[in-house]
């Protein structure tokens, strides 16, 4: 029997690919996580960070770089689902929350899914080819990060190490499209932004803690159990530290850190309300990392104007 406070999908049910996309595009718009944008949203934050710490002082970010990562994080992260969907078709099919999704459902045969696959590829490297040769060639590096992490809960109960390598290697990326090479900040970057996914993932696999114990696989969620709390401090201290000294780096503005005490004061909200076994609480605080990024975002663009007095 369904725990009462157990979700059983993390979709919307006013989500807009069942409200407005056509019939027969919504399994693959699904396999993509179309209907729950908020995945896309954590692996594009990453990069608009990076953008905007590369951008030169006094100046907002390149809007084209903007719109290609944005496109480039929408068919990758679908790309990653649609990888992970097809690792775990033995495995969602036996998982409440999972098993409505389009392949353990029969929606889509394993054929469509890797041919969707392929698609969500080539659109992602037409995207990446946009960019310098540097760029380039570290881009297509991440791949072997995208292809190991669909596997790594069956051999270790850190997989969301292995999805922060590959989530928050836009904090690389973006400053090598920018600059065409990597310095130390990007670097400092995408290590807080790997405890970052630590922490947020950790408090989404809570959602699946029982069925995932029951099926054999692994996740920090299962290893730090009633000490997720005191794990969860050390990650967002991590990713606070990181920015602060990244941006401190590059020689961003008073306006930074102000910003920045708005988005530490998120992640302590986080840590004072988690109930890791209440699931739609949980779920509730995995997706407000958004607000976090955002607000980040919003410091670093600040951080490269001076004040007006």
């Amino acid at each position: 029997m369904q725990r009462p406070d157990r979700i059983i999908d993390d979709a919307s049910k006013q989500n807009w690919v069942d409200l407005y996309a056509p019939e027969g595009l919504q399994p693959y718009m699904k396999l993509s996580r179309l209907d729950r944008p908020i995945g896309t949203w954590l692996l594009l934050l990453p990069c608009l960070w990076s953008l905007a710490l590369a951008a030169p002082a006094s100046e907002l970010p390149n809007i084209w770089y903007f719109i290609l990562f944005s496109i480039g994080a929408l068919v990758m992260r679908g790309a990653g689902c649609t990888l992970n969907d097809i690792a775990d078709r033995d495995f969602d099919g036996k998982v409440e929350r999972t098993k409505k999704r389009p392949i353990p459902s029969g929606q889509v045969t394993l054929f469509q899914a890797i041919f969707w696959l392929g698609l969500q590829c080539l659109i992602g490297l037409l995207i990446l080819l946009q960019f310098n040769l540097f760029a380039i060639l570290l881009g297509a590096a991440s791949l072997i990060l995208v292809a190991i992490y669909p596997f790594a809960k069956r051999f270790t109960y850190w997989p969301q190490f292995f999805l922060g390598l590959a989530f928050n290697y836009g904090a690389l990326l973006g400053w090598a499209a920018v600059k065409g090479s990597l310095e130390v900040a990007p670097i400092i970057m995408y290590l807080g932004g790997i405890a970052w996914t630590l922490g947020y993932d950790t408090i989404y696999a809570h959602q699946d803690k029982e069925d995932d114990v029951l099926i054999g696989v692994k996740s920090t969620a299962l290893k730090f159990g009633a000490g997720t709390t005191r794990w969860l401090m050390g990650f967002y201290v991590a990713i606070f530290a990181a920015l602060l000294l990244s941006g401190y780096i590059v020689g961003l503005t008073l306006p930074f850190y102000i910003l920045m005490a708005g988005a530490g004061a998120h992640l302590v909200w986080q840590i004072r309300s988690l109930d890791i076994d209440n699931a739609d609480l949980c779920l509730i605080l995995f997706k407000s990392n958004k607000i976090f990024g955002l607000i980040v975002l919003a410091a670093i663009i600040a951080g490269k104007f001076p004040l007006p007095w």
